[in-house]
Formats: C-alpha cells, structure tokens, sequence
C-alpha cells in the first residue's frame, strides 16, 4: 500500500532544503554567520517539528509539535525580514522565501485551528 504524500510534511521539507542552501550561500558569499545560524535552526526547525508531530503518540503530542512549528515559522519570518532589511538578501530571494513562509504558516494555523488548540 503507497502511502499518501503530506502536504505540509513535503512543503516544510523543501523549505527546509532552501534555507539550508541560502544559509550557506550567506556564509560562503556574504560572510554572514551570526544570523544565519538563527535562520537555519529555525527555518530547519519547522520540518522537524511536522515530523514529529506526524509521529505524536497522542492528539496532544501532535498538537504541541505543530504549535512549535508554527511559532519556529514566524521566528524564521523575523530572521527573513531581519535579513532582507540589513541588505544580505536580495528583494528577489527574500520574497520567494517569505511566500514559503506565508504559505507554510497558513497551513500551521489551519491544522493548529482545527486540532482546537486555537479558538476561532
């Protein structure tokens, strides 16, 4: 039996590849490390977090994982327009990157809106 493709797993994953690859173009072309750093752990944090949510033991477990992801999304967003602000991303790569987020991030808030862990 083939297993159904998550939405949600499959986009904060490749989010995850394109943060990973701007981080290090930031290190390697703009010797930029500090913030950075910030970026990957949070941007990379976001798949991490849908992946252990996808493997909770429980409604709560899957819950709380999900939660993190969405708050990892929007620290990923500051770094972004942090980023973006001081001239290290181009206007280009900073809004291809910010619609990943947008989008990511709606879907966190829809899934974070009917586990009830939100009240409409």
């Amino acid at each position: 039996m083939e297993k159904k493709e998550n939405v949600i797993q499959g986009k904060t994953f490749d989010f995850a590849v394109q943060v990973v690859l701007l981080c290090r173009r930031l290190t390697e072309e703009k010797r930029e490390f500090i913030l950075s750093k910030q970026l990957l752990r949070s941007g990379t944090s976001i798949g991490a977090n849908v992946e252990e949510a996808i493997a909770g033991i429980s409604k709560a477990d899957f819950s709380a994982k999900i939660s993190i992801a969405y708050k990892e999304a929007q620290e990923t967003s500051y770094w972004l327009r942090l980023l973006y602000a001081t001239a290290y991303l181009d206007r280009a790569t900073f809004e291809t990157m910010h619609a990943s987020y947008v989008e990511i991030s709606k879907i966190l808030f829809s899934i974070l809106k009917s586990s009830g862990r939100i009240k409409p």
